[in-house]
């Protein structure tokens, strides 16, 4: 499994962002709007980063060799949970983001103050969220094979010829 790249994170958010700004637009103009972001959400974001970042934790010390005991299927379930949050994270950071940015371009709107401050925060939780599964992953990375080789040889390359 590769990496996430943040530019890849990037552009979700980017892309995401700018489709939540639209919409948001046109509902306040038809209607009322997008309905108020809950402040729990930011609550919920970060406590789903916490629990990553505790398993990642845990896979760290598994690979450091501080914690034998780790299952190595759930090293992987980890990893993959980490790409999962990061992607979550930058598609909330671009929805919320869009809605904050329409709101903030709208303040003839009325109420649009406490949403726009309810939206920043959730943004703000979510960009936690994404931030730490990069991390984590980072925690979960294993040297390729050939790192492996080469410092059981004393760093000398490895003989690619077949004997």
């Amino acid at each position: 499994m590769r990496r996430t790249r943040w530019q890849s994170l990037l552009l979700v958010a980017l892309v995401v962002g700018v489709l939540a700004a639209l919409l948001t637009t046109e509902l306040s103009r038809r209607g009322p709007g997008m309905p108020t972001v809950p402040w729990l959400v930011a609550v919920v974001e970060l406590l789903i980063s916490a629990v990553v970042f505790s398993m990642g934790w845990a896979v760290r010390q598994f690979l450091r060799g501080h914690r034998p005991d780790l299952d190595p299927i759930r090293a992987a379930r980890t990893a993959v949970l980490a790409k999962a949050a990061c992607y979550t994270g930058a598609l909330l950071v671009g929805w919320y983001g869009g809605q904050l940015a329409a709101l903030l371009l709208s303040r003839d709107v009325p109420g649009s103050g406490p949403r726009a401050a309810a939206a920043g925060v959730a943004a703000g939780g979510a960009l936690v969220m994404a931030v730490v599964g990069l991390v984590v992953e980072w925690f979960c990375r294993i040297p390729p094979p050939q790192d492996e080789q080469r410092q059981e040889s004393g760093g000398a390359e490895p003989d690619p010829s077949p004997s």
